[in-house]
């Protein structure tokens, strides 16, 4: 007679099914370190998920609907904006490589190129923003492995020739890595342009909420697939199923909400554009803009995230208009629902190629309330200025 199993052993197994879930909008919350297979000849097959820090239904479905934005072969998710950056580096760059990099780039990243890559023997150069394409690459040696871009920049907006400069750099076998951030891989399509690693911090528009913290890359390319795999095993990063199933909450909404914000930062920079505390508008889809042909021929909309440059006044004073304001959060971040205004100067020294600037730097982020009264929020702001 089979003796009957202890409740102990009962209670490990109790609860297991088989049976097909459910269909529901959103994918299962599937949570796991371990995983279970069939055979054990199934143990060590890499073709399928061994373990659960490689993703599982949730971070898998968030990968392949973001391929799908993205016009992607694969796309892998990192814990934050910025790990997506430095992975995306950290795949391609080997000591002894170089890399060329806009001086508008993303301060931390610019962080992690200087205390990371140069502490690994990799060279960084850092180039003017506008620099065209023909002389961008004209920087490029023997030894240049990559080109980063972000465009426009998150502080002070400045276009780069996105299809341009990779085409160029294809035809000298180097590669391109964009921060894609600004259009949220929405409103511009990187690796339909040419460029070979797209990466955003989904942070910010595609979780749109301001409260979960996530990055991708993608890329067309099966070798920097298979390199960006390798570099999330070899680093141990991980993202949680909760987590990707809130960016693939964000992600269902993403077209609407960005396009509400952009509509109402245009009309908020417009009324900038014509106060006399203000010098000029920072805004790539402001007609007039030094950047505006670019974003016309290339983007198919626009986000909320802009700067201004105030009339000459002195750091006190930027902080009364920042602290008088009752709409704004003051806040790093952007592309959540609440608009938020930030003091740039503070991280613009860094810049190498910084061009002349006639007043103090402030940038915004435009969320979901009305722009009408955000705009009569500012401008009783800027009049702390005039007093």
């Amino acid at each position: 007679m089979k003796r009957r199993r202890s409740a102990f052993t009962e209670l490990v197994g109790a609860g297991h099914r088989d049976e097909t879930l459910a269909r529901t909008v959103g994918p299962p919350v599937q949570k796991g370190s371990t995983v279970l297979l069939d055979r054990a000849a199934d143990l060590y097959d890499e073709s399928r998920p061994t373990y659960g820090r490689g993703g599982l239904a949730t971070q898998q479905t968030l990968a392949h609907a973001l391929g799908q934005l993205e016009s992607a072969e694969h796309v892998r998710l990192f814990p934050s904006g910025l790990a997506a950056m430095t992975a995306a580096m950290t795949a391609v760059l080997r000591a002894g490589d170089e890399v060329l990099v806009t001086d508008a780039i993303y301060k931390p990243t610019r962080r992690f190129s200087e205390r990371v890559l140069r502490r690994f023997g990799v060279e960084v150069r850092y180039h003017p923003a506008r620099l065209e394409p023909e002389a961008l690459i004209g920087l490029a040696t023997p030894r240049t492995k990559l080109i980063v871009m972000e465009s426009p920049g998150s502080l002070s907006l400045e276009m780069q020739d996105v299809p341009a400069i990779a085409h160029l750099a294809r035809s000298r076998g180097i590669l391109t890595l964009i921060d894609n951030t600004w259009a949220a891989g929405l409103l511009f399509k990187p690796l339909e342009h040419g460029v070979d690693l797209s990466a955003q911090s989904l942070t910010k528009y595609v979780g749109g909420h301001s409260d979960v913290f996530m990055g991708s890359v993608a890329t067309r390319d099966p070798g920097l697939g298979k390199a960006l795999d390798e570099t999330v095993w070899d680093f141990g990063w991980s993202v949680s199923p909760d987590d990707a199933y809130l960016m693939l909450r964000g992600l269902r909404t993403l077209p609407a909400r960005i396009a509400r914000c952009g509509e109402s930062g245009l009309q908020v920079a417009a009324s900038l554009a014509g106060h006399p505390r203000v010098a000029e508008v920072l805004h790539p889809a402001l007609p007039g803009s030094p950047d505006h042909a670019l974003w016309k021929r290339d983007f198919a909309g626009t986000a909320g995230l802009f700067s201004f440059l105030l009339e000459p006044c002195p750091p006190e004073a930027v902080d009364r208009f920042l602290d008088s304001l009752e709409l704004f959060g003051l806040g790093f971040s952007w592309g959540g629902f609440e608009s938020l205004a930030l003091a740039c100067d503070p991280q613009l020294g860094v810049r190498l190629h910084e061009p002349p600037r006639r007043g103090p730097l402030v940038r915004l982020n435009i969320g979901l309330e009305d722009p009408a009264d955000l705009i009569d929020d500012l401008a009783r702001g800027l009049g702390t200025i005039e007093g």
